[in-house]
């Protein structure tokens, strides 16, 4: 347990703590990825798949992933398995509450993550998610405990992604493989309740390749045609339920 929460015991091999990024609670922030709860089988296997290059991101640049691959790939089997088994303990809790707008505030990059600009005013929302902390001074801490992301997201997504999930359209129904609640089971990660801004992201780059994995490779074909339209509305929808 100290080995996941302190730096000092992972220096020698220049990686760090799962819960320095990840936050102690496994619950996580929009760069990276919620762990709390997952299939153990699962999390192993993402280290894994970040080690062969099987699993990066389509944007080189993005650098919790780089960060990923370059050190913490470096810890041993046992270690990687210890830190799965402790946040595969770990209960989910909501984490994300997801407000559909017409229009959204003046929004900038700082320290990876969008917040709102002072005296920015609003702007007419486009297709896109915008997920902020609803406090950015204490969300750079990684030491949160409390609910830290408020996406906002286009008003019409939750009707159009009913459509998209049930199969009825583009894509296959989501609860095939994530289960009736997108809860996940076995091997297959819950979906719900997770950040809006990191599903994007791997439905963007399960669907260009950039993660290939045996598990990415069966969703390449439900993922092939969706737009960007699409993942957001699936994104939004996804997160705004219970995990």
């Amino acid at each position: 347990m100290r080995c996941l929460l302190s730096c000092r015991a992972a220096a020698a091999r220049t990686f760090f703590a799962c819960g320095y990024c990840h936050l102690p609670n496994g619950q996580g922030r929009p760069e990276n990825a919620s762990l709390a709860g997952l299939p153990v089988g699962y999390l192993v296997q993402q280290v894994d798949d970040f080690k062969s290059g099987r699993r990066k991101s389509s944007d080189p640049g993005h650098a919790p992933t780089s960060t990923m691959i370059a050190h913490e790939t470096k810890a041993t089997p046992q270690e990687i398995r210890t830190a799965a088994e402790y946040f595969s303990a770990l209960k989910p809790k909501a984490w994300i509450r997801v407000v559909e707008t017409d229009t959204v505030p003046q929004t900038h990059v700082a320290g990876w993550i969008v917040v709102v600009s002072e005296n920015g005013g609003n702007r007419a929302d486009r297709p896109e998610i915008i997920e902020n902390p609803g406090k950015p001074r204490t969300h750079g801490t990684a030491r949160r405990t409390s609910p830290d992301s408020s996406p906002t997201c286009p008003r019409a997504a939750s009707g159009k992604v009913r459509c998209l999930a049930s199969g009825v359209s583009k894509s296959f129904r989501c609860a095939t493989c994530h289960g009736r609640d997108l809860k996940g089971h076995d091997n297959v990660p819950r979906i719900a309740g997770r950040s809006p801004s990191y599903l994007v992201r791997q439905l963007y780059d399960i669907q260009h390749g950039s993660r290939s994995g045996a598990a990415s490779n069966r969703m390449r074909a439900v993922v092939a045609k969706l737009t960007i339209d699409d993942m957001v509305a699936i994104a939004a929808y996804v997160a705004s339920l219970n995990p």
